[in-house]
């Protein structure tokens, strides 16, 4: 009977899958039910072991359901990482750079289009695995508050509401537009207090005051939290020493009572081991199961759940129900899906190979890398005239690397132009066009292109870093502090370079440089006429530079990170206080300040409508400006709305509160509102615990940068 029974249920698994929700279904396969109904119902079919089972990123079948097994870790910081071919776009930081939030929406809907297509293909060849899902583990919302940190790359730079605005667009355009339902899985990372130093993430405590945290540290989280973003991260480190995987104050008082978070919480991979081996917070595996279920832990993206909560069970320290209520969160996120559903009852199932890198995806990383792209200096020698140069040298250690393209969390991409490919095809067969690599990492002696650069009408430097030398703890091989980096500098063997190609001859040197962070640009700032920053631009990053150079579009990216002039200038990289750290505290000299980048055009600025003199708590500020384009050419234009204070203890010297990427035509004039809500201007409350809104004048500054403001009105809010 026992073996009948085993062929019989292996036939059913075998069953094609029309066949199977052709026969009258359980409610948790029903896709009109209510989502909680049917999530009710699974946890009531499925044994205390399979359940547990559940709990970990690599969830098995449950044969006998008829459900497959389902991998849980996925990323997407900037394209589908790990999972093959994909559209390769701007790594964030660049993103952010655009200061385009739409722009980042759309690009996050075709990462999900994407991720639809590749789910079908996989699925439909009975593949399961690691990176081909539905969820992603997207975005990196920690604030760069170091430059030094190497994962800062996949931020959106130094700025609460930059972060929360970009971040929050893009996850819209990850989980899309459907009610009740979810085109991908978005996760917000890392809760909280998370951004370096890499060497001792595993283990080393954030020590922050309350205010520091709540401005600055959770105020992007809050934002995705009431943008429906489906999961959050907790992080590897300790906050005020409380693990972040199993402290009740992030993950218990703040995510789940104050700010009513619903949605799943997934342990960053492993961090339940460090709780017990680094952290030693909690002494053993057992008991780090049960801490982080009673915090509200739902998936661990390693196998302490899955292997101990059972453990945990039998010694009385969790109680089935507990396992219930864990499991609940994560079957919500695969059931809006549509993962129990029949496939063709989605939306999404006719997606195929088509949708994945395809013209359209091309086409929008190209928008992408050129409106991330910053020009930090320019003598005017750019645009470059193609007619008047008849002969141009591409060089430097990155003209015709892959890896500064890309970024780290990447896909593959059979369309990725490196900057020597782009200017090359910009240039067309009827210029002489030479590339030598000229420089490397490391070597200070011997260097290539400069007899080239000599007999060419112009020369483009390429250098800087790539994630070989800033990145990830042990991604970043090539980084002698764990991933981080430990000074600005570029690579020495880079600046000497380019003085070798300034004291070769008196031509043009356009220098451009890739990096995910600031770096000391003032080091080769004498010997070029003019400075790109490229970020990590992406697989569109050749053509994207092309354009720019040769004057097809005019760039106005701006920094979402401060460039300082010295590492000297800031306070230990440990140190989680915000005094002294980013544009909103550091008063010193700055080598180019948040918001900052040039245009090969100009603008000038008028009030249509300007502030009103007074607001009250449950105002918003409203005010419309008149850009107009008064230069040479078509070109986009960054309107910044900053805030000064009333003089309180600890208040920002000035703060982003709203932005908005335009595109004006030459001799135009276009009109843009800008809102800044009364909600957006409360600081916390040290003495009383809360949020306040505190009276007094404040100012409204509006320009094109931190530093740089071309309409000031002073408000009062009684």
């Amino acid at each position: 009977m026992l073996k009948k029974r085993k062929l019989l249920a292996y036939a059913m698994a075998l069953l094609p899958v029309g066949t199977l929700y052709a026969q009258e279904q359980p409610l948790f396969r029903k896709a009109g039910a209510p989502t909680d109904q049917r999530v009710n119902d699974l946890l009531h079919t499925l044994t205390l072991s399979e359940k547990i089972s559940l709990l970990g990123y690599n969830s098995p079948a449950i044969e006998r359901l008829h459900i497959p097994a389902y991998n849980w870790w996925n990323e997407a910081l900037h394209g589908i990482a790990r999972g093959g071919e994909a559209t390769v776009f701007p790594q964030a930081v660049g993103l952010s750079a655009s200061f385009n939030a739409p722009l980042a929406k759309e690009v996050a809907a075709s990462i999900s289009t994407e991720a639809r297509a590749k789910y079908n293909l996989a699925v439909a060849a009975g593949r399961h695995v690691q990176y081909m899902g539905l969820n992603f583990w997207t975005p990196n919302i920690n604030i760069f508050r170091d430059p030094r940190w190497g994962r800062g790359q996949e931020t959106y730079g130094e700025d609460p509401y930059l972060t929360g605005v970009m971040a929050g667009a893009f996850v819209q355009g990850l989980q899309g537009d459907e009610q009740g339902a979810l085109k991908t899985a978005a996760c917000a990372k890392h809760f909280a207090v998370h951004s370096g130093p890499e060497a001792d993430r595993h283990s080393f405590n954030a020590i922050v005051d309350e205010k520091d945290l709540r401005e600055t540290y959770l105020y992007a989280f809050k934002k995705m939290v009431d943008g429906h973003v489906e999961s959050i991260m907790c992080a590897y480190n300790r906050v005020n020493s409380q693990p972040c995987c199993t402290g009740n104050t992030l993950l218990q008082d703040i995510l789940r009572k104050e700010w009513k978070f619903g949605g799943q919480v997934v342990t960053d991979c492993w961090a339940l081991d460090d709780i017990w081996l680094r952290h030693k917070a909690i002494p053993t595996r057992e008991e780090v199961a049960a801490a982080a279920i009673k915090a509200g832990v739902n998936l661990d993206c390693a196998n302490i759940l899955q292997d101990d909560v059972l453990k945990a069970i039998d010694k009385g320290w969790l109680k089935p129900a507990e396992v219930d209520s864990a499991l609940s969160a994560s079957l919500r996120t695969q059931m809006k899906l549509g993962l129990y559903d029949a496939p063709e009852t989605s939306r999404y199932s006719g997606y195929g190979a088509d949708s994945v890198n395809n013209a359209w995806h091309t086409a929008l990383a190209l928008q992408a890398a050129r409106e991330s792209m910053v020009l930090l200096k320019n003598n005017g020698v750019l645009p470059l005239r193609a007619d008047k140069y008849a002969s141009m040298l591409v060089t430097g250690s990155n003209s015709a690397s892959l890896e500064a393209l890309m970024g780290n969390y990447h896909g593959v991409s059979g369309n990725m132009v490196t900057f020597t490919a782009g200017l090359g095809k910009a240039a067309g067969p009827g210029m002489a066009l030479q590339y030598d690599q000229g420089c490397d990492f490391t070597d200070t002696l011997h260097f290539g292109g400069i007899w080239a650069s000599q007999n060419c009408d112009v020369t483009v430097a390429v250098i800087g870093l790539t994630p070989l030398l800033e990145g990830e703890e042990g991604d970043a091989f090539l980084s002698a502090s764990g991933g981080d980096k430990n000074s600005l500098s570029l690579p020495r063997s880079q600046v000497v370079f380019m003085q070798k190609l300034r004291a070769a001859h008196k031509k043009p040197i356009i220098a451009v440089v890739t990096a995910g962070s600031a770096v000391d640009v003032s080091a080769i700032e004498p010997y070029a006429d003019a400075i790109i920053f490229a970020w990590y631009p992406g697989e569109q990053g050749g053509n994207a530079l092309a354009d720019i150079i040769f004057g097809k579009y005019s760039p106005a990216g701006r920094l979402p990170v401060t460039f300082y002039r010295s590492l000297k200038d800031l306070p230990d990289y440990k140190d989680y206080s915000m005094k002294n750290r980013t544009y909103r505290y550091f008063a010193g000299k700055v080598a180019y300040p948040f918001g900052f980048g040039l245009s090969y055009t100009t603008f000038a600025y008028d009030w249509q409508q300007p502030p009103a003199a007074g607001y009250k708590a449950n105002d918003t500020i409203r005010m419309t400006v008149h850009v107009r384009n008064t230069g040479s050419m078509d070109g986009d234009e960054v309107l910044q709305a900053y805030i000064t204070y009333p003089n309180q203890e600890r208040m920002p010297l000035k703060e982003l509160k709203a932005f908005k990427r335009v595109h004006v035509k030459q001799g135009g004039t276009e009109a843009v509102t800008l809102e800044i809500p009364m909600t957006e201007l409360q600081k916390w409350d040290l003495q009383q615990q809360r949020w306040k809104l505190y009276k007094g004048t404040y100012g409204v500054h509006i320009g094109s940068s931190s530093t740089e403001f071309k309409l000031t009105r002073n408000v009062v809010i009684k």
